[in-house]
């Protein structure tokens, strides 16, 4: 298991960030390698974020010397969307069908997480966060024709867009996680605008279905003090409770969130209107 940590920063210090200082501090490369589990471990709200892709062997989840605890999910819980082949996932010897674009939630206590894929050809692509819990709740398998689905947008302003919450209070328990999915329709670019943060939580994105010619400009900052990661398939930004989390692309593309921290309101925001941006 590769795993990375990344400590948390006060807004001040990322003014100063060139190019290099800001991927290295909040972006994520390499979320997944064949037949390797690939984490990041972000001080902020101490989530964790990654990406899991056997394709000739299965795969298992163990804990390791950062989170100094028996087994990974010992104080934790952890959220799954396959953006990949089908897989499954097998949970202390319950045998789980991840099928492409399903998710699961998976409650604290959980000793034995095992990934699998069903066609190597075709493997599957878990992606994964994961943050602390101080209660255990029901493992639930999550397909996508379960996850709350929100229309959301018009073409006028390029961000029509479906929304699917995965991990939410009117789908499944959690303790801090919430994760969904957002797909941008054919012909519209923006995502999150008015830009917003919300100081009771951080958030991380995953970028993904992003063609090879095409790339999204991540915005980050504060409202005044606005920078951009240059994003392609595949990668995951931090994003801290200070910041905003907006984006625009070359082209459509989907995107999986995950957020963590105080509350679970996903309508609970601070709304930066787009002509007082910076």
């Amino acid at each position: 298991m590769k795993f990375d940590v990344r400590y948390a920063n006060h807004p001040d210090d990322s003014k100063g960030y060139d190019t290099a200082q800001l991927r290295r501090h909040y972006h994520i490369a390499n979320v997944f390698e064949q037949d390797e589990i690939c984490l990041t471990y972000s001080h902020q709200d101490r989530i964790i974020a990654g990406g899991v892709m056997p394709v000739e062997k299965d795969l298992v989840l163990e804990s390791c010397k950062e989170l100094a605890a028996p087994y990974f999910l010992a104080r934790r819980e952890l959220g799954v969307i396959n953006v990949g082949g089908d897989g499954v996932m097998v949970l202390d010897g319950v045998a789980y069908d991840v099928k492409h674009r399903d998710g699961i939630y998976v409650g604290m206590g959980t000793k034995e997480v095992v990934f699998k894929s069903l066609d190597k050809a075709n493997p599957a692509k878990f992606y994964l966060n994961s943050c602390p819990a101080h209660k255990t709740y029901p493992t639930v398998l999550i397909p996508m024709d379960k996850a709350r689905y929100n229309h959301l947008g018009s073409q006028e302003t390029v961000n029509e867009r479906i929304l699917r919450q995965y991990i939410h209070p009117a789908v499944c328990e959690s303790c801090q996680l919430s994760m969904g999915m957002t797909a941008l329709l054919p012909g519209n670019v923006w995502n999150t605008m008015p830009s917003h943060t919300h100081e009771r939580r951080m958030e991380v994105y995953f970028y993904f279905e992003v063609a090879p010619d095409q790339a999204v400009f991540h915005m980050m900052g504060q409202g005044k003090e606005t920078r951009h990661i240059v994003m392609h398939n595949e990668e995951a930004v931090i994003s801290p409770s200070w910041s905003i989390h907006s984006g625009v692309g070359t082209a459509n593309y989907t995107f999986i969130w995950g957020m963590c921290g105080e509350n679970q309101d996903f309508d609970d925001m601070d709304g930066i209107p787009t002509s007082e941006l910076l």
